[in-house]
């Protein structure tokens, strides 16, 4: 019980303390001065209050006389506010009799505003008619002249054509007004477009008759007689005859685009056969130019037995060889000619279509042409331009072909020549510099080109099997072998060729192939086939190889040469182990009896004691070989390397000193055996080393 009555009076206490305020900064000062000046009667606390009570009794005397002196001045402020009060209601019954006057000028105001903006939207209107009446009027009316040049359309001089495309430009102009479509519905205007209609359909029938027309007479023009040099006709006329209608053509493509895009296609189809008669002639010129011969002996050469004719890729003979250099430079020049006409015929043509047929603009779009929608790598004009200059040229890329073959039946390396000059006129490396290139004619070049390149691959290829298979004529008597020959007049043939380092790379490989084909062939010959030493006609053959590998100087066969020299030295050493033998051929088989005994450990004291190997069996031999017959049998060998050996290649001197060599080395094998073997024995060979030197020195001399 006692808990509760606790917290009451607590809650009581916080009540009551909530209810004083805070003392302000100057209260307490107050406080505080009232404290200090009373300090004295702070302990007198009961005095002290006595004194606060009289000071509060005194100031509430004086507050109550104050407040009776105040009283007249407030019934003053009393009797003001009255009469102000007055003054405001006279001046509130002024307000209301002005308001109710003004009431009715406010009335009229809004009447004459609401007659003001009638009267405005009226003239308004007004304006507005009459500039659309204007418009129309004006807008949609065809002079005299235009609707008269439009519906005689004449078209057959220049000025009649520039008097029909400023008509048909006003025509445009007028049905390209944009009218509402409410005033479609007016007569007037209904007749006027009906009328622009009319002219625009029946100019568009006449001009593409007449276009038409001039397509089919240029198409039908007949293609010069063939002659000499190769030349193909200038289109400039035809161009020039075409080009004032380019307005024309420009004001039809953006009234009616699918009657424009029908003309391409005729265009096409009769410039087409005037183009394919011309180029047909061109390269029947140029066969002719090629080989000397008619369309009809052409033919016949061509399809003559294999058997009456030379192989493809066979070289002809020294015969022939001021004719097969004649060829093979022809095949350059009279390709250059072809190419060099081809290219402003086509560049020509190019910008022709351009300019007439606006193919170089942007708004040019495929799908007019009928072509299925399907993904471009080039821009569309680009496309329209090469789809219509490919329907116009469509023989050049096969007669290209043709000739091409042709090329290569007329030399061996005509595919070589035709690389060169494709790959030159592609590359741009010759032609007229101030014609600026068709990209028509570079794109089918380049097709060309690659059949050029596989052309040179196969050729190469066939040579090199040809090489390979190739046998020498039964019982060759040596020499140079024909596909060593082959193999020079190929190399030669092809290096006078202006083979630039761009090219460098087919060729290079090609004479590798070439090449290995040679050395290959050289390495299969069989003595069955030959009369002479083998080793002697391959020595003589890369002998041969080397040398004219090193005046060629060809870095591609750098490798080729040094092996060629090392294969020449190799079948040298060969030819002359088998010869240097002959004219001591019993001393060398006696000796060759002791080095073996030798080999097998007999010693070399007990070898005199063998039978076969005695000291008389030494001399019985010794006695074979007295120094003339030794000298005879030098003369016979001299005169075998002779006999075998070619004189082209001059390598009698340098075999005969390895067959000297080689028998100066045998004779002091035989003097060291007979030291080491037959030492006390006092045998000796009948001529000594002076002798030796003094025979091939004298045989040397007497065939000088």
């Amino acid at each position: 019980m006692q808990r509760p009555q606790e917290h009451g009076q607590e809650a009581e206490l916080q009540e009551g303390l909530s209810a004083f305020q805070e003392v302000t900064p100057e209260e307490a000062a107050a406080v505080l001065a009232l404290v200090e000046e009373h300090e004295p009667l702070l302990s007198h606390s009961v005095a002290f209050a006595e004194h606060l009570g009289q000071e509060l009794q005194g100031l509430e005397e004086a507050n109550l006389r104050a407040i009776i002196s105040s009283e007249q001045q407030v019934a003053q402020l009393m009797s003001s506010l009255d009469e102000a009060l007055a003054e405001v209601g006279r001046v509130e019954e002024t307000l209301r009799v002005c308001d109710e006057l003004l009431e009715g000028v406010r009335q009229q105001m809004e009447h004459i505003h609401r007659e003001s903006s009638l009267l405005h939207r009226l003239a308004s209107n007004r304006t507005r008619l009459m500039d659309e009446i204007l418009f129309l009027t004006s807008q949609l009316q065809l002079s005299r002249e235009h609707r008269a040049a439009l519906s005689r359309a004449d078209l057959s001089t220049p000025a009649a054509i520039g008097a029909c495309t400023d008509a048909a430009q006003a025509l445009s102009s007028c049905m390209d007004l944009p009218i509402h479509p409410s005033y479609r519905k007016l007569q007037a205007v209904a007749e006027q477009l009906i009328l622009f209609e009319t002219l625009k359909q029946n100019f568009e029938s006449t001009f593409i008759n007449h276009i038409t027309n001039i397509f089919e007479l240029q198409g039908n023009s007949q293609a010069p007689a063939l002659g000499h040099p190769v030349a193909v006709p200038s289109h400039g006329s035809h161009h020039k005859e075409l080009l004032p209608y380019t307005p024309l053509m420009a004001w039809l493509r953006n009234t009616s685009p699918a009657l424009f895009w029908d003309l391409p296609k005729v265009y096409s189809q009769n410039l087409g056969r005037l183009y394919e008669r011309e180029i047909k002639a061109l390269f029947e010129q140029a066969k002719i130019s090629l080989t000397g011969r008619r369309k009809g002996s052409l033919q016949e050469s061509w399809e003559k037995p294999t058997g009456t004719r030379q192989p493809r890729w066979s070289l002809p003979r020294s015969r022939e060889s001021q004719e097969d250099t004649l060829a093979r430079g022809n095949i350059g020049r009279v390709l250059e000619q072809v190419l060099s006409e081809l290219q402003p015929l086509c560049t020509s043509e190019q910008q022709f279509l351009q300019e007439f047929f606006w193919l170089g603009c942007d708004s040019v779009e495929l799908q007019v042409l009928e072509d299925p929608p399907h993904t471009k790598t080039r821009s569309q004009p680009e496309e329209a331009t090469t789809q219509l200059l490919s329907e116009i040229f469509s023989c050049l890329e096969l007669e290209l072909r043709a000739f091409l073959d042709v090329c290569n039946m007329v030399h061996p390396l005509g595919c070589l020549q035709v690389l060169v000059t494709l790959s030159d006129s592609v590359f741009g490396t010759w032609g007229p510099s101030s014609s600026p290139p068709s990209s028509f004619l570079n794109s089918l070049l380049e097709n060309v080109l690659l059949l050029a390149k596989s052309n040179f691959n196969k050729g190469i290829g066939t040579l090199c099997k040809e090489t390979e298979e190739a046998r020498p004529p039964s019982r060759t008597r040596g020499g140079v072998l024909p596909c060593v020959s082959r193999f020079q007049e190929l190399l030669a043939s092809s290096e006078e060729v202006l083979w630039t380092s761009r090219h460098r790379g087919h060729l290079d490989t090609a004479q590798l192939r070439l090449a290995s084909s040679v050395f290959s062939s050289i390495n299969s010959l069989s003595s069955a086939n030959l009369k002479v030493n083998t080793d002697m006609v391959m020595m003589e053959n890369f002998h041969h190889i080397h040398n004219f590998l090193c005046q060629r100087n060809i870095p591609c066969l750098e490798s080729k040469k040094r092996e060629a020299k090392q294969r020449s030295r190799e079948h040298m050493e060969k030819y002359v182990t088998t010869y240097v033998g002959q004219p001591l051929e019993r001393l060398k088989h006696f000796f060759e009896g002791v080095k073996a005994r030798l080999a097998q450990g007999v010693k070399e004291e007990e070898v005199s004691f063998q039978l076969a190997y005695s000291k008389q069996e030494l001399r019985k031999v010794i006695e074979k070989y007295p120094g003339k017959e030794v000298k005879r049998a030098l003369e016979t060998l001299y005169r075998t390397i002779h006999k075998h050996l070619s004189p082209e290649e001059n390598l009698l001197p340098v075999v005969w000193q390895a067959i000297e060599q080689g028998l100066i080395r045998q004779y002091q094998e035989f003097e060291d055996l007979i030291q080491r073997c037959y030492a006390g024995a006092g045998i000796a060979l009948d001529f000594t080393m002076e002798d030796l030197l003094s025979y091939f020195n004298s045989i040397t001399m007497s065939n000088m």
